[in-house]
């Protein structure tokens, strides 16, 4: 299987076929609408006006799998984006990234690039800490860890890079800059 074997739900039903990105650099991301790293959808949204006319897609997969930080219908989802970051890339149907009902692109992710650790900083540490609260044994899963994990993929449809939340979002765009 590679990449362009996997669809994505969107909102109306429809599916979002990645075969439809084959040459793009795709940048994954789960997201959520009322967590400390909601503010990345700033830098997200600047990444896609810089690269998009270069071949950068965006594919935003809300999710509220993590303390239920996405509560609201996919509607209420879209407009506090649009209106609180004014994004203007495409926005899925919320669903989940880990577990039975994880949508099979997440699961084929995970597969390419594991875990591999939160960086450094106040925020890496509180992650951390947090996390082997709630599982002693999480370094060695490779489940999305939470809200803002981001997948880079090539033009290949390689999975080259995982970026865990609490990475910097420079170092996301310089990735991306990379394979532009």
């Amino acid at each position: 299987m590679s990449i362009y074997d996997y669809s994505v739900p969107k909102p109306n039903g429809e599916l979002l076929n990645l075969a439809d990105y084959k040459g793009k650099v795709i940048l994954i991301v789960n997201t959520a609408t009322g967590c400390g790293f909601t503010p990345h959808y700033k830098p997200l949204e600047e990444m896609y006006e810089k690269y998009h006319e270069a071949g950068l897609e965006i594919i935003d997969v809300p999710c509220n799998q993590f303390a239920g930080q996405t509560p609201g219908t996919d509607e209420e989802i879209h407009q506090f984006c649009t209106l609180r970051y004014n994004t203007k890339f495409p926005q899925m149907k919320k669903s989940d990234v880990n577990g039975e009902n994880a949508l099979p692109l997440f699961d084929y992710l995970k597969s390419q690039k594991g875990f591999e650790g939160f960086g450094s900083g106040m925020k890496a540490f509180a992650m951390a800490a947090m996390l082997k609260v709630m599982d002693s044994d999480y370094k060695n899963k490779p489940d999305i860890k939470w809200n803002f994990t981001k997948f880079v993929v090539d033009r290949e449809g390689k999975v080259v890079a995982r970026f865990e939340p609490t990475i910097d979002m420079a170092e996301v765009a310089k990735c991306v800059a990379k394979l532009i």
